[in-house]
């Protein structure tokens, strides 16, 4: 197997954040702004994770709580809280995660596939990403909802 040392030498640049215990980072080219939480407004009938729509700069968007979304242990939001602004196969989408730590740069040499047996639904993640001694879950973001909450979504933007 031969190794292209120009891909080795690849960089991805990374915004980090916090989500429970875990930190993962999103590809900076698909994050649009990092915003404090404003108030959210709840549509009926949505899914749980669905936290709402708000108001950006005239913009109606819909808002993900990725703990919800992940099951994990909701929590109540705080100071730390953040909704970052992403786009999710062309739409604009927030996603309200617990902190938004940095951005970094990593290597693409080391970045692994998610372990396989540990994972039974691994569509949301791209990688596991090894930094100064910490692991980095890297989300495969446009993985986030499925192909009908897309559309319900983009319905709602419309």
């Amino acid at each position: 197997m031969e190794i292209n040392t120009a891909a080795a030498d690849q960089e991805l640049q990374l915004v980090i954040f916090r989500l429970a215990k875990e930190e993962y980072g999103l590809p900076i080219t698909k994050v649009q702004e990092i915003n404090r939480l404003v108030p959210i407004t709840k549509l009926p009938q949505t899914p749980a994770f669905m936290e709402g729509i708000i108001n950006l700069r005239g913009r109606i968007i819909p808002v993900v709580d990725l703990r919800k979304r992940f099951q994990l242990e909701v929590s109540e939001y705080n100071d730390d809280s953040r909704i970052i602004i992403v786009e999710v196969n062309g739409q604009t989408v927030g996603i309200i995660v617990d902190a938004v730590a940095e951005v970094v740069r990593i290597s693409l040499s080391s970045v692994e596939p998610p372990p396989p047996s540990f994972i039974l639904d691994a569509k949301y993640i791209q990688g596991v990403g090894k930094l100064d001694g910490r692991l980095l879950i890297l989300l495969e973001i446009d993985q986030i909802l499925s192909t009908q909450e897309a559309i319900a979504l983009k319905q709602l933007n419309a």
